[in-house]
């Protein structure tokens, strides 16, 4: 029985991850300015193509469906022949994994960077990534992949967080931003904690609490207010001015 449900789990994980054809990336930045803009902590999102990419999209009302972390040169150093790898993700079908940053140079990505980390924390939280690396997702729990199968379900939009989190009790491997979060939590760093309000001496008192890394999406990374957006294109000198490549609209009437 074990074995019949790995199968099904591995021929609907395959199925799940595979680009939609009529799908492409448009990438907003290009290689080089991605490549000079990003640093060791900031977290790397991306848009998506694929079937579970679409149902991520839809559930969490957002652009972004994958999320990944930037680690510089921990792993290889960044000039030798071979491509470096600085980026660590959950990847549904290879699990937890470390991968050039050229794997999403053709794709539609933002930058979030977290502000005040420490060399030394970012350090820790690499680390903790790094010690995942081979896990795998549990495909076994078919419940917890079935749900992609329906990219747009008719659910109301205040269920629809809800529904990434059902399957097993561990944290979803399948939405990538829950190993991310990890990470961050790791070094007790906020990305969307919960907020209770408390009276204290008289006064009342904002108090932050951690949230269950199962809840995190995506998203979360982009609307934190502890995170910074970066813009590749604008870290060096940009004028318009320069732009010389202009066609007509590819959209006459």
């Amino acid at each position: 029985m074990r074995w019949a449900l790995d199968s099904l789990g591995t021929a609907l994980s395959d199925y799940l991850s595979a680009p939609r054809n009529e799908l492409s990336g448009v990438a907003t930045s290009s290689p080089e300015r991605l490549a000079g803009a990003i640093k060791k902590g900031d977290v790397l999102l991306v848009e998506g193509t694929s079937r579970v990419s679409t149902a991520i999209k839809y559930l969490t009302q957002s652009t972004w469906s994958h999320a990944a972390l930037y680690i510089g040169d921990t792993l290889d150093p960044l000039d030798q022949k071979k491509e470096a790898r600085t980026l660590v993700e959950a990847d549904l079908v290879e699990g937890v994994r470390a991968i050039p940053l050229s794997t999403y140079f053709d794709q539609h990505t933002r930058i979030c960077r977290p502000v005040g980390l420490s060399e030394q924390e970012i350090d820790t939280m690499i680390s903790y990534l790094l010690s995942r690396l081979g896990h795998q997702y549990d495909r076994k729990n078919i419940i917890d992949l079935a749900r992609y199968l329906f990219p747009t379900p008719p659910i109301p939009t205040r269920w629809r967080r809800k529904l990434l989190q059902l399957g097993s009790g561990d944290p979803t491997r399948a939405i990538c931003s829950s190993l991310i979060a990890e990470g961050f939590q790791s070094v007790h760093y906020p990305i969307l904690p919960s907020v209770l309000y408390g009276e204290s001496i008289g006064k009342r008192e904002r108090m932050l609490f951690s949230r269950h890394p199962s809840l995190f999406t995506p998203r979360d990374f982009d609307v934190s207010p502890y995170f910074k957006v970066i813009k590749p294109m604008l870290e060096r000198p940009f004028d318009y001015h320069n732009i010389i490549c202009w066609g007509d609209p590819l959209d006459k009437e």
